[in-house]
């Protein structure tokens, strides 16, 4: 995605050596405002977005597994009709539940952000012992409805390998599946479920996350760069891993160091 502003030599180290592209953000135009009449609410929406705090951000319980198949497909795949769009669903629904498996000695959790009641005022069935693909079991009363979802894990295999022996790298996680629905969007939503996902990383002891994105959608770009993250420019011949998308998509690489 595209970027503004200059990147700042701040002498921070970036781990194995990544080099720091420069990179420049542009004021947001105010020109589509209208200059004359009455401002128009979606326009003062726009200028200040505002954090809803009705959302809160949590593991994915196994309830939650079905809408967070809908805000992936609909966020990712939203010119998909029925009954295709279906087919995804069902499709990414027992990928979550079956497919869910990770390395040894690897962590991953999917985050979801929900309306509705935190876990400490839900009504919860069930004991934390129950489990299913690795999901907790626990049925709420008073279930929160998914607005977004984000992935954050240390299997690094979208990170350079290390060494002649191409192991993965540790100390580092990785963010990914970012998505929000569209009708909570502007709302500090992602903002949320990266902080979340950057905390969840101190607790596994990383000392950086990093992430891919997609060069088409600079707002997402800006948001990253506006949580700290700066872009890595991949050195002229390498060939670093990237997410398995349509072929003609072009990510950029984004890395924060974290104060563990």
């Amino acid at each position: 995605m595209a970027v503004g502003g200059t990147c700042l030599n701040l002498g921070i180290k970036i781990p194995f050596g990544f080099p720091v592209s420069n990179f420049k953000a542009s004021p947001k135009s105010f020109s589509s405002l209208s200059t004359s009449g009455l401002c128009r609410a979606s326009q003062v929406a726009e200028l200040f977005p505002t954090v809803s705090p009705e959302v809160y951000v949590r593991k994915v319980r196994l309830e939650d597994c079905w809408e967070v198949a809908e805000t992936h497909c609909s966020s990712f795949f939203p010119e998909y009709s029925f009954p295709l769009n279906f087919v995804l669903r069902i499709d990414r629904l027992i990928a979550m539940l079956f497919g869910f498996s990770i390395p040894n000695g690897c962590q991953r959790n999917c985050l979801v952000a929900v309306v509705g009641s935190r876990d400490e005022e839900a009504c919860l069935l069930g004991t934390e012992e129950l489990k299913l693909g690795g999901f907790d079991g626990r049925l709420s009363l008073n279930k929160g409805y998914v607005t977004g979802i984000l992935t954050v894990d240390t299997v690094a295999d979208f990170l350079p390998r290390k060494g002649p022996l191409r192991q993965r790298r540790k100390g580092i996680a990785y963010i990914s599946n970012v998505a929000v629905r569209r009708r909570y969007r502007r709302k500090g939503i992602a903002k949320k479920l990266i902080m979340k996902a950057e905390a969840q990383a101190r607790n596994w002891g990383c000392r950086a996350i990093a992430l891919h994105c997609d060069t088409s959608n600079p707002g997402a770009t800006k948001l990253y760069i506006g949580q700290g993250f700066r872009i890595i420019k991949v050195p002229e011949g390498a060939n670093w891993p990237q997410p398995k998308t349509s072929p003609n998509v072009e990510f950029v690489f984004l890395m924060k160091l974290l104060d563990v």
